[in-house]
């Protein structure tokens, strides 16, 4: 039985990732490291800020340490705020949604983006009372495909639930669209809804348990049928 819902922040609720994708890009080529579209989409999408820096310093031979780190980190963090605040768009159906799942399931956000970032986003359509749990990338050690958001968003909201009996990993849906993400929810033990607004359906396909091309396609009580599965 389905009891809760965990929403991915970043192209699931707003299309920030275009604008993570700018900012990691201008912040690299300052240190001479070109990154590409394609190979953000297919290797880096999903990471935290931390892990990606960390596996993109790597791969070209640089040196790895926490100073670097956090300098890079806050070169992005500003970039990424200037682009946000000039241009952020939610996806249709969202708002909608989460007031239909608002009062009938626990709702939850588990997010590699940091903390400020998701309230800006969640501010930006009226929806932060909706989520009594946020897990940013300040909550956890291990980003995705790690499942260790998911996991942390489940005990905030058992933490939270004044219920005697726990919601298990199988009573929770979580709405993905990337491939690490989705890897993670599997790990995690939950069930995934993956919409399309990141990979293609056919690349989606096999990787989540439903896939859809917009939220404005299901209504949350739909998501049920992936519980009893």
């Amino acid at each position: 039985m389905l009891k809760a819902i965990i929403f991915d922040c970043d192209g699931i609720i707003a299309d920030s990732e275009p604008h993570h994708l700018k900012a990691f890009q201008m912040t690299l080529k300052e240190e001479g490291i070109s990154l590409t579209h394609e190979e953000y989409y297919e290797k880096y999408l999903a990471m935290d800020d931390k892990g990606f820096f960390s596996t993109v310093l790597s791969a070209n031979k640089r040196s790895v340490d926490n100073p670097i780190l956090k300098k890079l980190i806050i070169r992005k963090m500003a970039i990424y705020r200037a682009l946000s605040e000039k241009d952020l768009y939610l996806y249709p159906g969202v708002v909608e949604f989460v007031r239909k799942a608002e009062g009938h399931y626990r709702l939850a956000i588990a997010s590699g983006a940091f903390r400020g970032e998701i309230k800006a986003i969640l501010d930006k359509g009226g929806m932060r009372s909706a989520f009594p749990v946020i897990v940013s990338a300040q909550d956890v050690k291990n980003g995705k495909p790690h499942p260790e958001a998911f996991l942390t968003a489940l005990e905030k909201l058992n933490t939270l639930s004044t219920q005697d009996h726990p919601i298990p990993p199988d009573a929770c849906v979580v709405i993905e669209d990337s491939l690490h993400g989705l890897e993670g929810v599997r790990l995690a033990g939950m069930r995934s809804l993956a919409v399309t607004n990141t990979y293609p359906e056919e690349v989606l396909c096999g990787k989540a348990d439903r896939v859809i091309k917009s939220l404005l396609d299901i209504d949350p009580k739909e998501l049920e049928d992936l519980c009893n599965q």
